[in-house]
């Protein structure tokens, strides 16, 4: 097992040698179901940005679970944030778990992320330091924030999405024994979801969609909407040269994500690919699922994969899709395009949490017809895709800047409303 990683060991910033200021700043305990770094996933997008921004503003005490190693950069870049770090890896046990909750009428998620070690470091923490408030980043892991060491603290939790609606979608969608799984934990998971602001001071969500759909059933309580931002000097236009192209971006081993190429390639690129034999189709993300990978025996289509920096296979890219067919919350993939000043088409899933104008600053596109027709205008129209790029950049910048995004979590933290004028010379090198 990884040992917790103590900033006060680490750094040897113990508190008798910390500036006066950080000692009279808020002790602000952050839990997240996944380490927030790297930046491959919109989970970790969202909670690595919370985790910079609240870091201004209070001595943040960052306790992560851990599915995969983490790495000496990511411990390093998360340090760089945290007052204390601690990494608590799930192990394959998870599963035996995730089984063992099933059966006793629980959710899969909540056996997925059951860590005694995690618990067990929270209480220690509980019992050195004086918490004045707790966030939590998922339904996963809020129950962490019930634990009777932590009892007196003030609880966020950021559901970000309604995640047992995703599961009552792929129930929707699929059939069989799967179909029921998906419902039993769509179901469980409303059920733990749903008396959340009951005993949270209160429960955020990256949408007001998404927070509207969640007050249909939950209990009385205080619900925000807190968006997701972009960041803006890392993702920003670039002058290359397009090439004949569309790029998906986003992980390949995601089911949303996988079906939405799969339909894309099966229902609209044969046809784009019929009248431009030349375009491309790339497909860039992280651990691309089978299902993913044998597309590339199909024409015009390249399985990228995971690659470094995305930015450049977006630059290069004359259009950037997200045909998502099931689509919770705010899809990061399609801000960070339109902050590129690329031309985006989409699903109306892929955009319900944005105020977007289709036809002003990107397409939508429900049927193939609209999809054939949308693709072959981006890749033939180089002035039609400039405008829709300039447009989505515009918007994003009045929009989605990550910290008017965030100033409502401020709010609810008690916590002073940060601004850009305090971010530190390594930040303004973007860490990302």
């Amino acid at each position: 097992m990884l040992e917790s990683t103590d900033i006060h060991k680490a750094l040897g910033e113990v508190d008798l040698h910390l500036p006066a200021l950080e000692r009279e700043r808020r002790n602000l305990l952050y839990v997240v179901h996944r380490v927030p770094y790297p930046l491959d996933k919109g989970d970790r997008i969202r909670a690595f940005h919370l985790l910079r921004y609240l870091s201004r503003q209070a001595n943040v005490h960052l306790a992560c679970l851990a599915d995969e190693p983490a790495s000496e950069e990511t411990l390093s870049v998360l340090r760089r944030y945290c007052h204390r770090l601690s990494v608590v890896p799930l192990g394959p046990s998870r599963w035996l778990r995730a089984i063992v909750s099933l059966i006793r009428g629980r959710t899969v998620s909540e056996g997925v992320f059951h860590a005694p070690a995690l618990a067990a470091t929270l209480r220690d923490w509980a019992a050195e330091t004086t918490f004045d408030v707790a966030l939590a980043s998922s339904s996963a892991v809020a129950p962490y924030l019930r634990l009777p060491e932590l009892s007196s603290v003030p609880a966020i939790v950021d559901l970000v999405d309604v995640d047992s609606q995703k599961w009552l979608d792929y129930a929707s969608a699929d059939y069989g024994w799967r179909s029921w799984l998906y419902r039993t934990e769509g179901q469980r998971l409303r059920a733990l979801e749903q008396p959340m602001p009951s005993w949270a001071h209160a429960v955020t969500l990256v949408s007001e969609a998404e927070a509207g759909l969640y007050r249909q059933f939950c209990s009385p309580g205080r619900v925000r909407a807190i968006r997701n931002g972009v960041d803006l000097d890392y993702f920003q236009p670039r002058q290359v040269e397009e090439e004949l192209a569309c790029v998906f971006v986003g992980a390949l081993d995601y089911r949303p994500n996988v079906d939405a190429v799969r339909w894309f390639a099966e229902n609209i690129w044969p046809s784009v690919n019929r009248r431009i034999p030349a375009a491309k189709l790339w497909l860039v993300g992280r651990r691309p699922a089978p299902a993913v990978s044998e597309l590339e025996q199909r024409p015009g289509i390249e399985v990228i994969g995971q690659v470094a920096d995305v930015r450049p296979w977006i630059a290069r890219a004359s259009a950037v899709i997200a045909p998502l067919r099931i689509a919770r919350g705010l899809q990061n993939k399609v801000l960070e395009a339109m902050a590129m000043g690329k031309a985006v088409v989409a699903s109306p899933p892929a955009l319900a949490a944005l105020h977007v104008r289709p036809g002003t600053h990107c397409l939508c596109a429900t049927t193939p017809s609209q999809w054939i027709k949308a693709v072959m205008r981006l890749l033939r129209d180089k002035r039609h895709r400039g405008r829709l790029g300039s447009a989505g950049r515009r918007f994003v910048e009045e929009h989605h800047h990550w910290d008017r995004c965030l100033e409502p979590l401020s709010e609810l933290l008690s916590l002073p409303a940060s601004t850009s004028r305090n971010r530190s010379a390594w930040e303004r090198r973007d860490p990302a």
